[in-house]
């Protein structure tokens, strides 16, 4: 259909002639369904969403001898950005929320942090009461990630050595750290 036409009938249309707008709808309506589907990729919405545009069309007739548009690229373009529209609204804001709320609770509060550096006090003192040789093999092993035989090799010990050094020295550290929580009695 020529876009004068189409021109035309929009003109009757801001006239409210409801004869044009039957005529525009039925000359029409295949390509801006083509666009409503291409841009939803579903028939239901796109059908839905096609009525929502001729309504648009039916009330801002008159604004398109205004627009300095052809007059299928003027449909086009009002039914483009309605689809875009309703693919914005599709989107659940509480997922917008739900990311905002997770960054927000991904820092410790100041109470945890106060809590993380007290225990980490904590460890250090117990660390101190260890052999400094088995301190260390700890720190490496459980801060570093060295594995059994990277510290064995290290301290130059055998692998069952360091085995036990390291099985020892955890248990000192949970008793030293169970001693520290508990509360002095007196």
């Amino acid at each position: 259909m020529p876009s004068d036409e189409i021109a035309v009938l929009l003109s009757r249309v801001a006239l409210k002639d409801r004869s044009a707008f039957s005529v525009l709808y039925s000359r029409s309506s295949p390509k801006l369904f083509a666009i409503c589907l291409r841009i939803l990729r579903d028939r239901a919405d796109a059908e839905e969403a096609l009525q929502d545009v001729f309504v648009k069309i039916w009330q801002r007739a008159e604004s398109f001898a205004s627009s300095g548009n052809g007059a299928m690229g003027w449909l086009a373009a009002i039914t483009r950005y309605h689809c875009i529209d309703r693919l914005r609204g599709r989107r659940p804001p509480a997922e917008e929320l739900e990311t905002v709320v997770d960054l927000a609770d991904s820092a410790a509060d100041p109470e945890q942090s106060a809590v993380l550096r007290s225990e980490g006090r904590r460890i250090d003192t117990c660390l101190q009461e260890l052999d400094p040789d088995r301190a260390r093999a700890v720190r490496h092993a459980y801060v570093e990630g060295l594995s059994y035989q990277e510290l064995a090799d290290r301290f130059a010990v055998p692998l069952n050595t360091m085995r036990t050094w390291l099985r020892r020295s955890l248990l000192k550290l949970r008793e030293c750290m169970d001693d520290d929580a508990r509360p002095e009695q007196g």
